[in-house]
């Protein structure tokens, strides 16, 4: 398994382990008012009954629930006697389940658990712009691997019990148990406040479903998924997918390039692939562009001279791309650039972007 470079942890099915813990705790509460009230109980009435003091009271009390055997304070009258047999057999069956509910809890770890899944729900809850992964096979674990290279935060949906036992190796991954297309588990991964969903499941019907389902609960969410038949390309984003990702394909190709152009795509793969900061390949939103920069050129606004990246590529308003575009292109707030550079020069490109041409270390 791998390891993220951020901390976060898994836990069980969101519903039932939240049950789980109020139920322990709720356990652990009734025995213990029960014995508190038995005593209480008893110390009052070995009071009244026999007039002990308050500490031999609550000592007749405690040796009689035990049954140990010691000797009474004070003999007992008959009234005292018959009091002590009914509190003896109450406390018979009370001790049998407070004695039952700690060994539980003691030797099967059902409060740390209960209370780690408890507190796990509470994290998840949290989340906000985060990415939902839908199956951990080969693509989703290999996306999550990227995601977590990448720095993002993501939950993984899964409902085979073989894999979430391999996701359990790595008590750092963030994950519910269950079906996909179910909305009670989309809830529970939080997708309403989610930025994008990954779905990788090994069949194209189930994608589909978790992509209607998606885009119904999130209609602004940004989903990407998986596909085996090229017929299911078109129903997926019908169904509401952004993109449909058919690995074979993609494999296939990258097996010709290596064998038509082996540099090029190895270089691709360095840009876009890399684990170093030495070069990113970088989607930037001309958003927040300065009003100043309305209307300039890219020779203009000297993009290139001033942070040291580079502009390979545009997407216009209308989804048009823009490759190696020519310095003469009015850049607007409606684009967006595809910029190649350190993370240093692509920051200070931004800068110049939106209005400050001061240098990023000044």
């Amino acid at each position: 398994m791998f390891k993220l470079p951020y901390r976060i942890s898994g836990f069980m099915q969101n519903v039932e382990n939240n049950t789980v813990y109020h139920d322990t705790i709720r356990a652990l509460l009734t025995a213990g008012g029960l014995l508190f009230l038995t005593i209480a109980v008893g110390s009052v009435g070995f009071m009244v009954i026999e007039g002990y003091r308050f500490v031999d009271a609550v000592y007749m009390t405690v040796i009689t629930m035990a049954t140990v055997g010691f000797r009474e304070v004070i003999p007992l009258t008959d009234a005292g006697k018959i009091f002590t047999v009914f509190l003896i057999i109450f406390s018979l069956g009370l001790f049998g389940y407070v004695i039952t509910q700690v060994t539980r809890i003691v030797f099967e770890g059902v409060l740390h658990q209960s209370y780690k899944a408890y507190q796990l729900r509470k994290k998840i809850v949290k989340l906000e712009d985060h990415v939902i992964v839908c199956g951990f096979g080969r693509n989703g674990y290999q996306a999550c691997v990227e995601l977590a290279e990448h720095g993002e935060k993501f939950v993984i949906i899964e409902k085979r019990d073989h894999v979430v036992s391999r996701i359990l190796e790595d008590p750092e991954l963030l994950y519910v148990q269950g079906d996909a297309s179910s909305e009670e588990v989309l809830d529970a991964a939080q997708i309403r406040k989610a930025r994008a969903l990954i779905t990788a499941l090994p069949n194209d019907a189930d994608n589909m479903f978790v992509v209607l389902t998606a885009a119904e609960m999130n209609p602004s969410l940004k989903i990407i998924s998986r596909a085996s038949d090229f017929r299911s390309d078109t129903k997926l984003r019908r169904a509401g997918a952004t993109n449909v990702i058919m690995p074979d394909r993609i494999g296939g190709q990258r097996m010709a390039k290596l064998v038509t152009q082996p540099d090029v795509v190895e270089f691709i793969e360095y840009i876009l692939l890399q684990r170093s900061n030495e070069v990113q390949l970088m989607e930037i939103n001309c958003s927040k562009m300065a009003v100043t920069n309305y209307k300039k050129t890219i020779r203009e606004l000297k993009l290139r001279e001033k942070s040291g990246a580079n502009l390979v590529g545009i997407k216009t308003a209308e989804g048009a791309y823009l490759f190696n575009p020519s310095p003469d292109i009015e850049i607007t707030p409606a684009d967006k650039l595809f910029v190649l550079g350190s993370p240093a020069q692509i920051e200070q490109f931004e800068v110049i972007l939106s209005g400050n041409h001061q240098t990023v270390n000044g």
